[in-house]
């Protein structure tokens, strides 16, 4: 998967997909990825666990939802799998920084929530636009600092597989 359908999919996801839609996703890229995978990949750290969402109705039960991030995630797994890296590699490397920007993420977007939302309850006063104007410019700050910690993170543990081995 490039990352323009990458892009793509977080755009039309937001809220997150289920585990039937992340393995959809897959299959229609040729890329094999199977439900135990996707359990097993949660099972060793590697993906956040799926949050219960409840269907709306009375008595409709609930779906686990995973944040749309898992598909880059499961990219990365599939790409370190392929140059070699054992599991316990991927976990060590993958882990080095992932769950730190997994909370600054969820903070960041908690924190814009509770600012949109106190913007919302004040909307007939007259400096509520300027002010929802930077809260946007301060979102789409947010997300570039995620993104450029995700690169950062990315050149840190993409090193040539002969260093690793070599480190060992």
């Amino acid at each position: 998967m490039d990352e323009s359908l990458l892009a793509e999919i977080e755009a039309r996801h937001p809220g997150g997909l289920t585990s039937v839609e992340i393995l959809s996703l897959f299959s229609a890229q040729g890329i094999p990825l199977t439900e135990a995978t996707l359990r097993k990949y949660v099972q060793q750290g590697l993906l956040p666990r799926s949050i219960r969402v409840g269907k709306k109705g009375k008595h409709q039960g609930s779906r686990g939802i995973y944040p749309v991030s898992v598909v880059r995630q499961i990219v990365r797994i599939k790409k370190m799998m392929s140059e070699s890296y054992t599991i316990e590699q991927i976990q060590q490397e993958f882990l080095f920084m992932r769950s730190d920007l997994q909370l600054l993420e969820r903070t960041l977007a908690s924190l814009f929530d509770n600012v949109e939302r106190v913007l919302k309850q004040r909307k007939s006063e007259g400096t509520v636009q300027a002010v929802a104007r930077e809260v946007a410019a301060a979102r789409a700050l947010g997300k570039d600092l995620v993104v450029r910690l995700l690169a950062i993170e990315k050149k840190l543990t993409s090193r040539p597989r002969i260093d690793r081995v070599a480190a060992s």
